[in-house]
C-alpha cells in the first residue's frame, strides 16, 4: 500500500509565520494543474504499482481549486493508479473558503476527510498571523462541513503564539472540544528564518513565549485532549479511538509515499526525492521533460536515522524486532546502549517488544531521538 501527496501552493495571501513553498500567482492555476495531472501520469512506475490507500490535498491552500481543477486531478488518478475501496482522501482548507457551496461542490469529489487550518480562535492573533478567516467564520465552516456530511474532520492549533496565555490558550482548547472533530493536530509556532514573523521579532514588535510557559502550554494540550476522550498518537497529533491520520502515519510507518508539485518529497523505500521548489520551474520543467527534481540514495545509516526519527514519535513506538531485522546486530545494540540513560530516567520504556517515550520523555523527545540517532 502507497500513498499520494499532491501540493497546491496558492494561497489568497500568505501567513506571517509560513515559509513552506506558496504563491499569490494564481494566474498560473490552469498552466500548473495541467503540469501536476502530467506529472501523476509520468511517476505511475515511482511507488512500484502498489495500490494507494491514502491521497492527500496540501499546501497552500488547496482549496483554492475549483472544480474543474479537482475533476482533472481525479481523472489524472484514476486512469494512472489503482486506489483501494475506502481510501482516505484528505483536502486542506481554510475555513473562508468552506462556503456552503462549496462544500457541496465538495461532496461531488471522493474526499472523504477535511484537514481545516484554524490555528486560533482569538480574533486579535487571527489578525496578525495574517489568516482571512475570524473565530465565527471558523466554526461555522466546521458546522456547515458536519452539515454536509463530512464525518472525519481534522482541525489544525498553534500555540506559543504571540501575546498567548495559559487563559487563552484553555480557551481555544474548550472551543475545539465543544466542536468534537475526529482529529487535532496542534503545533507550537516557529520562528523560521525569513519570514515576516521572524522579522517582527528582530524588529522587538513581537515576543516569543518563554520555556515554562510553552511547556505549560503542551502539558495542558495533551491533559485536556486526554480527558475527552482524544489519542495522543504522535507527538503533536491526537484522534478519538480509530481516528487516526492514516496518511501522515504512512510517512511514521515508512510506507512509499509519492509527492507531487513544487517542493514535494517522495519515498520509494530505498531512496528519497524532492521537486524544486519553484513554480516556473516546475511547469517548465514538466512541460520540456528537464529535470525537476533532486535524489537521495539512502544507505544503512541513514536508514536508520530515519527510522528513529519516524518511529519513536507514535505511540506505536519502535518495534525492536524490525530495528534488529532491519538494520542488523550492530545498530541494535547501539540503539539499546544510546537509549540505557533514557530508560533509567523514565523519558523511555520498552512495552510488548517496543521501545517508546513515555509522557514525561515526550518534553524531550527531540534530545532523546537526537541520541539515539547514529552518529
Amino acid at each position: 500500500m502507497a500513498g499520494i501527496y499532491l501540493h497546491i501552493p496558492f494561497c489568497k495571501k500568505r501567513c506571517i509565520y509560513c515559509d513552506f513553498f506558496s504563491t499569490t500567482q494564481s494566474e498560473k492555476k490552469a498552466a500548473y494543474i495541467d503540469a501536476l495531472c502530467r506529472e501523476l501520469t509520468l511517476r505511475k512506475t515511482y511507488i512500484g504499482n502498489e495500490p494507494v490507500e491514502t491521497i492527500y490535498l496540501g499546501g497552500g491552500t488547496p482549496s483554492q481549486l475549483d472544480q474543474k481543477d479537482f475533476e482533472k486531478i481525479f481523472t489524472a488518478i484514476s486512469e494512472t493508479y489503482t486506489v483501494t475501496d475506502g481510501a482516505e482522501i484528505t483536502l486542506e482548507a481554510n475555513p473562508d473558503d468552506l462556503r456552503p457551496e462549496y462544500i457541496h461542490m465538495l461532496r461531488s469529489f471522493p474526499f472523504n476527510r477535511l484537514s481545516i487550518g484554524m490555528q486560533t480562535f482569538q480574533n486579535e492573533t487571527l489578525k496578525l498571523l495574517n489568516r482571512r478567516h475570524t473565530a465565527e467564520q471558523a466554526v461555522k465552516a466546521f458546522e456547515d462541513c458536519r452539515e454536509a456530511g463530512f464525518r472525519n474532520i481534522s482541525i489544525d492549533l498553534m500555540y506559543g503564539l504571540p501575546g498567548e496565555t495559559a487563559e487563552t490558550w484553555a480557551s481555544d482548547l474548550r472551543q475545539v472540544v465543544e466542536m468534537k472533530p475526529e482529529h487535532i493536530s496542534a503545533y507550537h509556532l516557529i520562528y523560521e528564518e525569513g519570514t515576516p514573523l521572524w522579522k517582527l521579532r528582530e524588529a522587538h514588535r513581537v515576543e516569543e513565549v518563554d520555556e515554562d510557559l510553552s511547556v505549560s502550554l503542551f502539558t495542558c494540550l495533551i491533559h485536556t485532549l486526554k480527558q475527552n476522550g482524544y489519542e495522543h498518537y504522535e507527538i503533536s497529533n491526537f484522534c478519538l479511538p480509530g481516528c487516526h491520520s492514516r496518511h501522515n502515519s504512512s510517512y511514521w510507518t515508512g510506507k512509499k509515499y509519492l509527492g507531487c508539485g513544487p517542493s514535494a518529497h517522495s519515498y520509494d523505500g530505498k531512496s528519497r526525492q524532492w521537486n524544486i521548489a519553484s513554480l516556473e520551474g516546475y511547469i517548465h520543467g514538466i512541460e520540456c521533460g528537464t529535470e525537476i527534481s533532486e535524489k537521495e540514495e539512502l544507505d544503512l545509516y541513514t536508514r536508520y536515522n530515519d527510522f528513529v526519527l519516524t518511529s519513536v514519535r507514535t505511540c506505536w513506538g519502535m518495534s525492536l524486532e524490525r530495528l534488529k531485522t532491519d538494520f542488523g546486530e550492530k545498530l541494535y545494540r547501539y540503539c539499546l546502549k544510546m537509549a540505557r540513560p533514557h530508560l533509567a530516567q523514565g523519558t523511555l520504556e520498552t512495552c510488548h517488544g517496543t521501545l517508546k517515550l513515555t509522557e514525561k520523555g515526550i518534553f524531550i523527545s527531540d534530545g532523546i531521538m537526537s541520541d539515539l540517532m547514529w552518529v
